[in-house]
């Protein structure tokens, strides 16, 4: 990593608080690196070798099984991923890849173990990011379980333009395909659920969501009685 990078990646937040000398010793071992559209970052089944952090991009994590896959999650800026599988030393559940132009933070994941053991304040960091992914779990499963298919867009529409400062017109990150998959849905069905959205408060042109009645999109969403977690 080039001397010039390494304030800016250590106000990243997994490292914001950590002891000086212990977070320049996890940068000096760590690469900054910009990868292309479509390139696989890891496969299902791996070993974790590296703690990945997106800084700039936007990338996927999905399964593959039976010739079939499915989206897992849509990574964006800043975030870590997957974190339970460095601090476990256990295989990937999940495969990454870039969507756009990355810059990706590699962190040796023996590194990564060796400095949690040691460092306090990226122990708990690290805790914060695993209970945070374990509640975005338990939130997704009440939305598959709870919601149907215009529901849960909904809710995903209001989610996201919360995460943009309450924005009421955004473009989606993703294909449309990505995102009906993400949420358990068919391309043919998410078409479907935009349609019916139009009564409910969105305009849709290509990519460009607009929210034109929250309060309409809230009723028909039913949100959760918790406000997501960030």
């Amino acid at each position: 990593m080039r001397i010039g990078e390494k304030p800016e990646i250590a106000r990243l937040p997994l490292f914001g608080d950590m002891d000086e000398g212990m977070c320049e010793r996890v940068l000096s071992g760590s690469f900054l690196q910009v990868f292309p559209p479509q390139l696989t970052l890891f496969e299902t089944g791996q070993r974790a070798d590296f703690l990945h952090v997106l800084v700039d991009g936007l990338a996927e994590l999905y399964v593959t099984a039976s010739g079939r896959d499915t989206t897992m999650r849509i990574v964006e800026p800043v975030t870590s991923f997957i974190l339970a599988a460095v601090v476990t030393d256990l295989p990937y559940l999940m495969s990454a890849r870039t969507l756009v132009p990355s810059r990706v933070l590699l962190v040796p994941a023996a590194l990564m173990r060796e400095v949690i053991r040691k460092d306090t304040a990226l122990m708990q960091a690290t805790m914060h990011e695993l209970a945070l992914g374990y509640r975005d779990f338990v939130r997704a499963l009440t939305d598959l379980k709870l919601r149907q298919s215009a529901e849960r867009l909904a809710n995903h529409l209001l989610d996201y333009s919360a995460q943009r400062g309450g924005a009421n017109a955004f473009e989606l990150g993703g294909e449309k395909r990505m995102v009906a998959s993400l949420l358990g849905m068919t391309p043919e069905n998410l078409s479907r659920a935009f349609g019916t959205l139009r009564s409910h408060g969105i305009e849709i042109s290509g990519a460009r969501v607009q929210i034109t009645d929250r309060a309409a999109l809230a009723a028909f969403a039913r949100p959760d009685l918790v406000p997501p977690d960030r």
